[in-house]
């Protein structure tokens, strides 16, 4: 019985991808390290949740790769009914957590939190994957009317989150979109079209959208008086101050005296690269960038080598919800842009986030055990519709 547990869990392991299996390991292994860094001085017990969060999320992706993914993406219906509801439902029983400024939270049995936008980006994954295969399958792709309905798509969790005061997370949703559309094929003209009607919209956005608040840490970034920016980008400043302190190695792991001192305000959360700037210093912020750039090389890699739109568009759109969240998530903390509330994917503390990124781990694992299979289900095809 050992013998053939044994073998069964090594067939399962050597036909996944385990070099990203070892990268998401080491990428949440590396950001419980840093939130366990930040919280030795007392407060929440943020450790504590993103472990359990972290030890649910790799059951659930073991089970979602055992699962094969066109069965998973069949059940698009019921990922749109739930990620709809869920989000529907802030607007009645939505709560604000600390350090936030949108009710984009709601309140568990057990004083647990759940923050639907971030199931709603893997829902958005699978349904919209599900879109772009169709109309790649029935020639939409290249019409008006089939890339409207897919902006449409796209455009209903936008606009929902968007109501609920998260425009990080709608704006992750847009990058989603617009990269899932390019690397399925819609074309560059409707990009072009898109961009020129954002940047007709920019006045009405900043007259009629963006509140006092948001405009002042957006003319923070440009502004030379420093003042001025320690001012409206007060958790920027102090960021920067603590990457800068680590120098090349850092003050020593859990040896950080700004991280002891919490200079950064909810340094666990969105800045909690700025805990590995100053106690691993710049080494330690190249490793979690190294993380990043061979994680994502190996879901394009990946993406490449599946033979159908559906499995593509799946780890495609996974690629864009890590890449977006890491590029938005480091220009934050660089004082590049403001603060939109973006974590740092596997790293920021956050159950919800680090519990549905690794199932999205899961559904690219699934892609990658099953895709074997869709040329010989093609051939099968082809042959029983008489070679048509």
């Amino acid at each position: 019985m050992l013998k053939r547990t044994m073998k069964a869990i090594n067939d399962y392991i050597r036909s996944t991808d385990r070099v990203l299996w070892l990268l998401t390991v080491i990428a949440v292994a590396y950001g419980l390290v840093l939130i366990a860094s930040q919280q030795r001085v007392g407060g929440p017990d943020f450790l504590k949740t993103q472990i359990a969060a972290v030890c649910a999320g790799f059951a659930g992706a073991v089970v979602l790769s055992l699962i094969d993914y066109r069965l998973i993406a069949a059940l698009w219906w019921l990922a749109a009914a739930v990620s709809f509801a869920l989000t529907l439902s802030v607007f009645f029983i939505g709560i604000r957590v600390g350090g936030t400024d949108d009710v984009g939270w709601i309140r568990l049995p057990g004083g647990m939190t759940f923050q639907p936008s971030e199931l709603t980006k893997l829902c958005f994954i699978l349904t919209f994957s599900k879109h772009l295969a169709v109309s790649e399958e029935k020639g939409r792709l290249k019409s008006f009317l089939g890339v409207s309905a897919l902006f449409l798509h796209a455009m209903l969790p936008v606009v929902m989150i968007h109501f609920q005061g998260d425009d990080g997370a709608a704006l992750v949703f847009v990058f989603m979109f617009m990269i899932m559309s390019f690397s399925a094929g819609v074309q560059l003209r409707y990009f072009v079209l898109a961009i020129l009607g954002l940047a007709a919209a920019v006045p009405l956005v900043w007259l009629k959208i963006l509140n006092i608040d948001q405009k002042n840490r957006l003319t923070a970034l440009f502004s030379s008086d420093d003042e001025v920016f320690r001012s409206y980008g007060y958790q920027q400043y102090q960021g920067r101050i603590s990457i800068a302190s680590g120098g090349v190695c850092g003050k020593g792991l859990f040896h950080g005296p700004r991280v002891a001192r919490e200079v950064v305000p909810y340094q666990e959360n969105d800045f909690i690269f700025t805990v590995a700037g100053e106690e691993l210093g710049y080494i330690g912020c190249l490793c979690i960038v190294l993380i990043f750039a061979l994680m994502l090389l190996r879901l394009i890699c990946t993406a490449s080598k599946v033979n159908d739109p559906l499995g593509r568009n799946i780890c495609m759109g996974c690629f864009a919800l890590i890449g977006t969240q890491v590029m938005i998530n480091l220009g934050m903390v660089l004082g590049l842009i403001p603060v939109i509330g973006i974590t740092l994917p596997f790293f920021s503390s956050g159950g919800t986030s680090v519990f549905c990124l690794c199932l999205s781990s899961g559904l690219i694992q699934s892609v990658k055990r099953y895709r074997e299979n869709t040329l010989e289900i093609r051939f099968k095809r082809t042959v029983a519709s008489g070679g048509r």
